[in-house]
């Protein structure tokens, strides 16, 4: 049930850093298993890193890109929520809890979009 405290610009970041965590954590294994190629051989590796090169593998690894810098940034604010003070504010909007979510978001994304770029260019 979506209460008002959950609707807050604070909490969306919490949803947004913990599924984050989560989308970087389904991503490990398959990690792995190309490093794993890797130990098998170089023809195993290059048959893996040729099949990286189709759309839609470029789209999950523009995904992950966001996704990490995403995670990345939401941790630093919640670093900074930990050991920063500062005044509280009843309604959870504005001062440096919302300037630190949009500029990750916004970091994140440009972080994206200078990946993206340079795997199509």
């Amino acid at each position: 049930m979506m209460t008002r405290h959950r609707l807050t610009i604070s909490y969306m970041a919490f949803v947004l850093h913990r599924l984050s965590g989560i989308g970087l954590i389904c991503f490990l294994p398959f990690h792995f298993l190309v490093l794993g190629l890797g130990l098998e051989g170089e023809a195993a590796l290059d048959n893996m890193l040729a099949y990286t090169d189709q759309p839609l593998i470029k789209l999950g690894e523009y995904i992950l890109v966001i996704l990490f810098s995403l995670h990345l940034l939401l941790g630093i604010r919640v670093l900074i929520i930990e050991w920063m003070p500062w005044p509280d504010r009843a309604d959870g909007q504005g001062g440096l809890r919302a300037g630190w979510i949009f500029a990750a978001l916004g970091i994140a994304l440009i972080l994206g979009w200078i990946f993206i770029d340079g795997v199509i260019a």
